[in-house]
């Protein structure tokens, strides 16, 4: 019963990541592509506040699930750095997705 529980624990953890690295690599990609430019080629800077506000909750809930996973799946240290730095690395978190991130 406790192994089949635990499952599923890492089953949710890792649906909740994959959702949340998905959100904060699209919202990264929109601040990039749309919001950077509008603000600095176009004078208008108010998109870049709020998708900026958007990305760093969205970044900080990444932070915070990185390191659940790294408890709840045992990775490794490096592992665990490999994964923080895909946030800062264009089209990172979407390549973490799908090359580490197993399907529950």
């Amino acid at each position: 019963m406790e192994k089949q529980q635990t499952g599923e624990q890492h089953a949710r953890s890792i649906k909740r990541f994959r959702i949340i690295a998905w959100l904060e690599g699209l919202s990264y990609l929109a601040i990039i592509f749309i919001s950077m430019p509008l603000k600095y080629f176009f004078d208008e800077p108010w998109l870049n506040k709020q998708l900026g506000m958007a990305h760093g909750l969205l970044f900080v809930l990444y932070v915070v699930l990185v390191i659940e996973l790294k408890m709840v799946l045992q990775w490794s240290m490096k592992k665990t750095a490999i994964a923080l730095a895909a946030s800062v690395i264009p089209f990172g978190t979407f390549f973490l997705n799908e090359k580490w991130i197993h399907r529950p």
